[in-house]
């Protein structure tokens, strides 16, 4: 494999940000390589935005350092920009334009627009030419944010809460794009959102955000790979989850509980025998239950409802 086929697109090392007594971001640090999708997730006011804003350059490093292939943001930003493609749940179009005057107008910023390219988005995305921005419904704005986003075919995109507010059908079309990019183009993305099932279905790499510290950095597969979720049973009722190897939380009372462990999948079993507990169930956990477990800590003691 070649140097440059290795070198990162973007890298973030020891990031800190605060806002007067507030840490938004606190030593972040990933480093995200080409043609890959990356999740980043964590609950509303986490830090994901602001993690954004550095990317794009719109907020200078108070701690730290951020690259984005190769340049620093705030240094050269006409530069970076014109190889970034963003969007943001914000959708902040100039809604008095319409949709083709709106695309003539972006084309003319960006050497690389790909006017028949685009044209196919804007058909498959049944956005009429003439509609004026302002009579759109929130799913034609981000199909039109994205279209405008994508259309001079960028080696990075930027996606910051893309979908919110929208409904299944625009989510679903919206990310059916994202993955067709990076599969036919090689694009690198980075994904930000908190509706956890949409990064599950798109990301290879994900990033857990918890009060701006980061929780959890791993690839979807390893993710998979290295998380349980099991339900337990007691041969009488416990008060307290015994601390065991792998176990990360657990919810529950008396004799059932459910538990997620984090590790290899027959040694935590092992683990959960050892203190006589019976799996009665077991599966892979979802993303959201992996980052529940990740950010609540582990609740052992008795539920009392």
């Amino acid at each position: 494999m070649t140097q440059e086929a290795t070198t990162p697109v973007i890298t973030v090392r020891d990031l800190t940000c605060r806002f007067g007594k507030k840490t938004a971001l606190d030593r972040i640090s990933f480093a995200i390589q080409p043609g890959r999708v990356f999740g980043l997730v964590g609950e509303n006011g986490a830090g994901k935005t602001t993690l954004m804003k550095h990317l794009l350059g719109s907020l200078t490093p108070q701690q730290g350092k951020v690259q984005v292939l190769g340049i620093e943001p705030t240094r050269d930003p006409a530069a970076l920009l014109a190889k970034i493609g963003f969007l943001s749940e914000d959708r902040d179009l100039p809604r008095w334009m319409r949709v083709r005057e709106l695309m003539r107008y972006t084309q003319a910023f960006y050497p690389d627009w790909d006017d028949p390219y685009a044209e196919r988005m804007r058909e498959q995305f049944r956005l009429d030419a003439k509609a004026k921005i302002r009579n759109l419904s929130r799913g034609e704005l981000a199909k039109l944010g994205l279209l405008v986003a994508l259309a001079h075919r960028p080696p990075v995109l930027l996606l910051d809460e893309p979908s919110s507010g929208l409904d299944a059908v625009a989510r679903r079309e919206i990310l059916a794009v994202v993955v067709r990019s990076v599969a036919e183009e090689g694009r690198t993305v980075v994904f930000s959102s908190h509706l956890l099932d949409e990064v599950e279905r798109v990301a290879d790499d994900v990033a857990m955000i918890h009060e701006g510290k980061l929780k959890v950095l791993m690839s979807m597969d390893e993710i998979k790979a290295t998380h349980q979720r099991r339900v337990v049973q007691f041969g009488s009722d416990i008060s307290r989850f015994p601390d065991t190897l792998g176990v990360i939380h657990v919810e529950g009372e008396g004799r059932e509980w459910a538990v997620v462990t984090q590790g290899d999948a027959a040694a935590t079993r092992r683990a959960l025998e050892a203190i006589e507990a019976r799996i009665v169930e077991e599966s892979v956990p979802s993303l959201d239950t992996v980052f529940v477990a990740h950010v609540s800590g582990s609740r052992r003691d008795l539920a009392v409802a």
